[in-house]
């Protein structure tokens, strides 16, 4: 069994989810409207270890990128060994005192829900008529959904973009409900097709549209249609075909068609014009809508 360190010697050298600064090749941290994220690589075959301490942070829940990762977890005095392939996952609470040997390279993609999002989640998610309050307690077992849900994620964190916040809502929302479901005993909401009332809609175009570059929440759009999160993404998709996100991407590239057609301006103005971060982020987001690149599109209607 592995011996102890001393306690104080760990929280000396750690970050804010224990985990030691000294060996993480990897650290990325990304904050959205309601959740923070976070990536911790650690490439060296040397033991690390993890501390912290009692909080009411609420819940962590670690989604692993790579294959073959150990780790010993202490209660008091003994320890049990877990193995992690890739796509294996574990929660945290956070109001428990959590220790843990990390015996050779890890890469985790984390996910931090705070306790004041359990107390607002939707009705739509209880467990009958119980509250979810919080996670079970699970360690390296398999989710695929959250393994591919953490691959859409790592991009963002590893590139953040002024207008990622939406995407990022949007993710953080798919997981958070996923994990109320798998890992909270939260019932799947209803089957029937919900849509957005024709004034919800136009409010939540109006409001995507004027918050330039993504910068507006999903949790902002939601509470001006008095609606959750969750319920609010999966009306706007039934009522328009689209995620808030990808909704206004294909307005953007509406308006880049039409400066591609009536301007001579440059890629690069279109893009800077049309609140696009730059032009190779305007040529990729285009070409996926369009199915052409914007100067090929420019030169075929001409």
């Amino acid at each position: 069994m592995s011996s102890l360190t001393p306690l104080s010697s760990i929280a000396a050298r750690s970050d804010s989810l224990g985990c030691s600064t000294r060996s993480l090749g990897q650290s990325q941290e990304l904050q959205g409207s309601e959740f923070s994220f976070y990536r911790k690589r650690v490439d060296g075959q040397e033991l690390s270890q993890v501390h912290t301490p009692p909080s009411d942070r609420g819940f962590l829940v670690g989604i692993s990128m790579a294959p073959q990762h150990r780790r010993s977890i202490f209660r008091g005095s003994q320890a049990a060994r877990f193995d992690f392939g890739a796509g294996a996952v574990y929660t945290r609470d956070f109001s428990e005192e959590y220790r843990a040997d990390l015996q050779g390279p890890f890469d985790f993609l984390l996910m931090e829900l705070p306790l004041s999002w359990f107390h607002t989640a939707s009705d739509e998610l209880r467990a009958g008529q119980r509250r979810v309050t919080g996670l079970a307690t699970v360690t390296g077992q398999s989710d695929l959904i959250l393994a591919h849900l953490a691959c859409a994620l790592a991009p963002a964190l590893a590139q953040p973009r002024p207008d990622s916040l939406l995407f990022v809502d949007q993710l953080g929302v798919a997981i958070g409900t996923h994990l109320l479901r798998r890992y909270g005993g939260a019932s799947a909401p209803s089957s029937q097709t919900v849509r957005l009332s024709r004034l919800h809609e136009e409010r939540a175009k109006q409001m995507l549209l004027q918050k330039g570059r993504g910068n507006v929440s999903i949790p902002e759009i939601a509470r001006e249609c008095n609606m959750s999160a969750s319920y609010f993404l999966r009306a706007f998709k039934a009522s328009t075909g689209h995620t808030p996100h990808q909704w206004l991407l294909v307005q953007r590239v509406e308006t880049a068609r039409h400066y591609l057609r009536q301007t001579e301006l440059s890629l690069a103005e279109i893009a800077l014009a049309c609140d696009f971060c730059d032009q190779s982020h305007f040529s990729r987001v285009f070409t996926q809508v369009a199915g052409t690149t914007p100067g090929a599109w420019r030169r075929s209607q001409r």
